[in-house]
């Protein structure tokens, strides 16, 4: 090697932050089709979250309870403000809205099975009641979307109560989707559109302009019922502290609040990634909204949004939440992503734990999909089971901690038991950061 030569160098292939190859790929399938992309599943991108917060188990200044001793409950009444048969539940993990049409027929029974079985409620989501879910579902909320799909007074009054949608967490502000190849015949009976079509839902309801008009609609919705269920008002995550707050004007008897890393059965990837906050955020703001109104644990706050563990049960729960819901964790239970159908998967252009295409109505595992062939491999007994396993083992370690830091019922668990471990968490919990008594941003308004 001499001077006249030099070694051919070059530097190392780095990746752009801003452009990396996701992004890259992105942009060349828009460039090509000219198309947005549309997809299932939840936001994907790290926010801050329940692993972000820590619990201050019992050691000297405060005393544990024995678990095989001492009892620390976990049931928890919804909708006793205004209603006449609220809701009691053994536990306070709940099932979230998912439709007849994204989810098949099986799935939703399973869910009812689940549910039933631990003694909690499910949800029925868009386009109406389908007899399995409602012979299955001890407990059964009725949703009562924009759309208006499926809706009819006899089902309402079937219901253990009902849940008036504003918003959704990967989605507030946004409609719904569900692509023609889910409309099947049964599907598009129940929500009399035609077969094969897409559908999408209205992103406002068509009845009225703002919370003066809510608050006719919930009693409208009560005369009907005779007063009967509770009436739950949801809402994505977003303006949260207005937004209770003027859902407890309308007359809300729960609020249910749906955070960012909330799934969807099909809508644009715009809106999963980049609208609505985190649900880690939205509680205290919730909380406050209610504490300030004189109605905290009297109207009941249901948080929904990445629900993954018991952990994530305690945490929603000492920052003031009366219950949670989980969607996206109730369908890994059934059997969604399992690796079983990994070759399939990889047929469809995916993979297990990947898939997130629930709009094409091809899930192997038989969840999101109207193709009878795909709908039967789903067992909804077997599905059921799986589902009340996971809640049980949910409510377990919620009990568990609640126990470490010494306290008899999953509702006696309090901020006070919570601490953050970075900067941003510890402001959107309203939390000291770990080992400090530094709330950031400590006495600021939702």
């Amino acid at each position: 090697m001499t001077a006249d030569h030099p070694p051919s160098l070059r530097s190392p292939l780095r990746e752009s932050a801003t452009f990396d190859r996701s992004v890259i790929a992105s942009i060349q399938q828009a460039a090509e089709t000219g198309v947005y992309d549309i997809r299932g599943w939840g936001a994907k991108r790290a926010v801050p979250h329940f692993d972000d917060l820590l619990f201050l188990g019992a050691s000297m200044s405060r005393y544990p309870l024995e678990g095989y001793r001492e009892r620390c409950d976990t049931d928890v009444v919804l909708g006793d403000r205004h209603a006449t048969a609220p809701l009691h539940l053994d536990i306070p993990v709940t099932i979230a809205g998912m439709s007849f049409g994204a989810l098949s027929a099986q799935a939703k029974e399973a869910l009812g099975r689940g549910a039933s079985e631990v003694g909690t409620s499910t949800t029925t989501g868009d386009g109406g009641m389908t007899r399995e879910e409602r012979g299955q579902s001890t407990h059964l909320v009725y949703q009562y979307l924009p759309s208006r799909y499926g809706m009819n007074p006899d089902d309402l009054r079937s219901a253990d109560a009902i849940e008036v949608v504003l918003g959704q967490g990967a989605k507030p502000g946004g409609g719904g989707m569900l692509l023609g190849q889910k409309i099947s015949e049964r599907v598009a009976e129940m929500r009399t559109l035609p077969a094969g079509i897409d559908q999408r839902s209205a992103c406002r309801h068509p009845d009225w302009t703002g919370p003066d008009d809510l608050a006719i609609k919930i009693v409208e919705l009560r005369e009907i019922t005779d007063w009967r269920p509770p009436v739950y008002v949801k809402v994505g995550a977003t303006r949260t502290y207005y937004d209770v707050k003027l859902a407890v004007a309308a007359g809300a008897d729960v609020v249910v609040v749906d955070g960012m890393q909330g799934g969807t059965a099909a809508t644009q990837e715009a809106f999963i990634e980049h609208v609505g906050i985190p649900i880690l955020a939205a509680i205290p703001q919730a909380v406050l909204a209610l504490q300030e109104l004189g109605l905290h644990r009297r109207v009941q706050l249901i948080v929904s949004g990445g629900i993954r563990t018991g952990a994530d049960v305690a945490k929603a729960m000492a920052l003031g939440a009366d219950a949670v819901a989980i969607g996206t964790a109730a369908l890994i239970a059934l059997g969604d992503n399992a690796p079983r159908y990994q070759a399939e998967y990889e047929a469809l252009g995916s993979a297990a734990g990947f898939y997130d295409d629930f709009q094409d109505g091809r899930d192997p595992a038989g969840i999101s999909t109207q193709d009878p062939d795909l709908a039967a491999r789903l067992d909804p007994v077997e599905g059921g089971r799986r589902l009340a396993n996971y809640l049980r083992v949910l409510t377990m370690e919620a009990q568990m901690l609640a126990r470490a830091c010494g306290k008899s019922h999953l509702r006696h668990l309090e901020p006070e038991d919570l601490v953050a471990l970075t900067v941003e968490s510890a402001a959107m919990a309203r939390v000291p950061l770990a080992g400090t008594d530094w709330v950031p941003g400590a006495g600021r308004r939702g």
